[in-house]
């Protein structure tokens, strides 16, 4: 009777993947987007690979440490040490200003490639809307390089001690 139990429970407990699962650069895990997104991003399939989501636990705090209450979660939060706090601070600083550069760079080679691509056509474009359709995925890749920058300078911005 347990065993008929158990068999009757296991289907319910195995999630049906549907969707593709990819690994894009900076190891972020998503089934997201679309097959040609991935390809754009330079994300790879993942096949046959079971992919496991682990759930961060959140920090308890200690005796003496004086939580404070977070209207905002519901639950107690730790006091962080104000050299400690700084130090997260300019790491964060730091990890941001690196990525800053590194999508400037991927926007000027996509401003780069857009003015390559306008200036001319191939030859497998005969048809003028295929290169009007290339010339447009350029601008839209240039747009989306753009969001990024702008919304890493939006997170520096947000940081204590930005000029």
């Amino acid at each position: 009777m347990l065993l008929a139990a158990l068999a009757g429970a296991l289907p319910a407990t195995l999630p049906a993947q549907e969707r593709q699962v990819y690994r894009c650069p900076g190891n972020l895990y998503t089934d997201q987007i679309t097959a040609r997104e991935a390809q754009e991003r330079g994300c790879k399939t993942l096949s046959g690979a079971p992919v496991t989501v682990v759930q961060s636990q959140t920090r308890r705090p200690t005796a003496g440490a004086g939580p404070v209450a977070s209207a905002a979660a519901g639950r107690p939060e730790v006091r962080v040490d104000p050299a400690e706090q700084r130090a997260r601070d300019t790491d964060a600083r730091r990890i941001l200003e690196g990525e800053l550069r590194k999508e400037e760079e991927r926007l000027a080679q996509a401003r780069r490639e857009l003015a390559e691509g306008e200036a001319q056509r191939r030859g497998d474009e005969r048809n003028y809307a295929r290169y009007q359709e290339r010339v447009a995925e350029l601008k839209a890749a240039v747009a989306r390089k753009e969001a990024d920058v702008a919304a890493i300078r939006r997170e520096l911005a947000k940081l204590p001690g930005t000029p």
